[in-house]
């Protein structure tokens, strides 16, 4: 068994490289009214010129491509040392002032406990802000800890077990009024190769073998109800998210089970003070099986939503259950007026039903503070480097490109 309780010892930025693909439009919601005293971590490189004088003064027009590419190393509770190469693009369908801002991620993680995480995600908006198109695509190859169900586990009892994924949850709603949106998608998940690392005692191997089995499968339709009065969707500073996703999943579409689940996802945004660039904002993720026996490694679960985000100061895994409620409060604010480095204050709290009975019998809170650095001042894209604490001397560092909600 790993042990979880390590530090960051280094988080190193290589190279962060911003290219802007110039299509001569002028869409004002990639950059604000200060945007000619904005930086980012490009502009530390860039050599002073005549250019670089006239960009300071007059308003720099934005484009419509916007890539950030970041290799990096770092440290987390969940993956040892990782090396890391990001990428990320941003870019506006039309010119309106209220056109929604589209973003295509990926990135390559090899950890030091043999982790392989790939994933490719895509929220695209079409011009006019009449479809959204949602693709959340990842590949894992996955040695992690499992604690059990409910909320009251051992931290000192989890299980290492490895196992491979696959994850491919496509989605397109169309608006049916300004801001709401309704649609279909197909999800498909599959794990396998599933086995414990851990030498394990008669009982406990006939448990696992019964809980996980070697391999798991489910498929499912999904339906889909949007709100989202965000412009920005990598950095929003203010407005509403609203998402309810209904998945019963099938055996005749190739599922192991029959079973459904229903995730409703809330979020919401507002400057403070008023007319400040600081931003507090508040979650609340409800991930509720309704029906049926989930596969376990599709249980509601500690940073297994779906940017594994949730549950700052515990391990991913660290609690998993029937059902989940979450609740995050977070307060962003600039350190340097020019936007270049942020900080971020943090609290949350997450409940799990147990293994047999549905209620929800204790709470586990997390709280913790981080840095952000601006990788691109058009998009918005920050690199988050976060300490959390959780209960029971749980604690770590948690890194993110792009916001955590």
């Amino acid at each position: 068994m790993k042990k979880q309780t390590k530090i960051l010892i280094a988080i190193l930025s290589i190279c962060i490289t911003n290219w802007a693909i110039s299509q001569n439009i002028n869409h004002s919601n990639l950059i604000d009214s200060n945007s000619a005293i904005q930086k980012d971590l490009s502009d530390l490189f860039k050599k002073k010129s005549k250019q670089n004088i006239i960009d300071s003064i007059n308003p720099i027009q934005p484009k419509k491509y916007h890539l950030s590419i970041v290799p990096a190393v770092g440290y987390t509770l969940q993956t040892g040392f990782a090396g890391i190469i990001s990428g990320n693009i941003a870019y506006a369908a039309d010119t309106f002032s209220s056109t929604k801002l589209s973003s295509i991620s990926t990135s390559v993680t090899y950890s030091q406990y043999s982790q392989t995480i790939i994933p490719l995600v895509a929220d695209i908006w079409t011009a006019g802000n009449k479809l959204n198109i949602i693709s959340d695509n990842r590949f894992i190859a996955y040695p992690s800890d499992i604690y059990g169900l409910g909320g009251r586990t051992d931290p000192n009892k989890g299980l290492t077990i490895n196992f491979s994924g696959i994850k491919l949850h496509e989605t397109i709603v169309k608006q049916i009024t300004k801001n709401l949106y309704a649609g279909l998608g197909i999800y498909f998940d599959k794990f396998w190769d599933i086995k414990a690392l851990d030498s394990l005692r008669r009982r406990d191997s006939t448990r696992f073998s019964r809980e996980l089995g070697t391999e798991e499968t489910s498929t499912g339709i999904a339906f889909k109800l949007l709100y989202d009065s965000r412009i920005n969707q990598i950095n929003a500073t203010n407005g509403w998210y609203g998402n309810i996703v209904y998945r019963p999943n099938f055996k005749f579409l190739g599922s192991d089970k029959n079973w459904q689940y229903l995730l409703i996802d809330i979020r919401k945004y507002v400057q403070f003070p008023r007319n400040s660039k600081n931003v507090l904002c508040f979650w609340n993720l409800n991930w509720l099986t309704l029906g049926g026996t989930p596969p376990y490694l599709l249980l509601p679960s500690t940073g297994w939503d779906d940017q594994y985000n949730t549950g700052r100061g515990y391990i991913q895994g660290r609690f998993r259950g029937n059902n989940m409620n979450y609740l995050e409060t977070e307060y962003r604010y600039n350190i340097t007026r020019n936007g270049l480095i942020g900080g971020v204050l943090f609290v949350n709290a997450e409940r799990f039903s147990g293994e047999i009975s549905n209620q929800f019998k204790t709470i586990s809170p997390g709280y913790g503070l981080g840095l952000r650095l601006k990788l691109n001042k058009f998009s918005g894209t920050n690199l988050c480097v976060d300490y959390g604490f959780g209960k029971n001397g749980s604690r770590g560092f948690f890194v993110n490109l792009g916001e955590v909600f």
